[in-house]
């Protein structure tokens, strides 16, 4: 795998993670389009870094050389806050973690959360290990995030880790195909077997499996009840410092909306939002959001 970094060698480094940002077509350049430039740059580093790392995990090599890739990434990590990185994207880097105070160990538990999907260990996963994995790539994205917004209180750290679980099993339920090409089955197992379907038949069976459409409506509803912690936790936080989070979690609660409304027979093809659409799901369910209210 060549990734970004060589293919980035030479260049200035805020031009260089920009690119990679611009690039992505991610969901989540609208939300960091709307910060402040030097929380952005913050942002668009943070991005680039996990991008580097995930390229690896979804690469062709082998575990072997994966491992060696991410275990490259931690010295990389020791040189950035020894203050000598000498990548494009942590030389980037160097500015936000000192301004903003950005925490080392969480970019060592987004590097844990790459390693996770080596080999076998993320097939089918129990419910527990699955809440492992969604903390640390998805949470620990979220705690570096609050920082680049100055919003690094402790109601802001339960907003995230709720939000943080909540994107990452909308992730898993929108692209069970897309991860199924690569031999990767992140639905968890115990709940797959509480719908009658065992994941020891393999992939194509769970996926053709009858009971599949109930299956995931019961991990979307744990990903609807994590989206109502945060709302809730969103009551007792500084919402202005965290409007692209509130940009994203209309986004995703959009796409969730359609999942739904598709359902999940076969799950062979990877639904995304048209523009509009996302838009649309932004404003009206993500900055526009009334706070949270308990239902009567």
């Amino acid at each position: 795998m060549t990734g970004y970094v060589q293919d980035a060698d030479g260049l200035d480094p805020f031009a260089y993670i920009a690119d990679v940002v611009k690039r992505s077509g991610s969901s989540f350049y609208l939300g960091m389009r709307i910060l402040p430039a030097e929380r952005r740059q913050a942002m668009y580093s943070i991005y680039a870094f996990c991008r580097e790392v995930d390229d690896i995990a979804d690469g062709d090599d082998s575990d072997a050389v994966k491992r060696a890739e991410l275990h490259a990434w931690r010295i990389e990590v020791a040189r950035l806050y020894a203050g000598h990185p000498t990548r494009p994207t942590s030389r980037a880097l160097i500015g936000a973690v000192r301004r903003f105070g950005l925490p080392r160990d969480e970019f060592l538990t987004i590097i844990d959360g790459m390693e996770m999907d080596l080999g076998d260990g993320l097939y089918a996963p129990d419910t527990a290990t699955l809440e492992v994995y969604c903390r640390r790539v998805a949470g620990a994205v979220g705690m570096l995030s609050l920082r680049a917004f100055g919003a690094d209180e402790p109601e802001a750290r339960d907003f995230a880790r709720a939000l943080g679980e909540a994107l990452q099993l909308t992730n898993i339920l929108r692209d069970i195909g897309e991860d199924a090409a690569r031999g990767r089955l992140y639905l968890p197992g115990d709940l797959l077997r509480r719908h009658g379907i065992d994941p020891a038949a393999g992939i194509p069976a769970v996926l053709a499996h009858p009971a599949l459409d109930a299956a995931c409506r019961a991990l979307a509803a744990r990903a609807r009840a994590r989206f109502a912690e945060a709302d809730r936790a969103l009551l007792q936080c500084r919402r202005a410092r965290l409007r692209p989070a509130l940009l994203m979690m209309g986004i995703y609660e959009g796409i969730l909306d359609a999942l739904e409304t598709r359902g999940w027979h076969g799950a062979d093809a990877t639904l995304m939002l048209g523009k509009p659409r996302k838009l649309w799901a932004a404003l009206g369910r993500g900055l526009l959001r009334p706070a949270w209210r308990p239902s009567t």
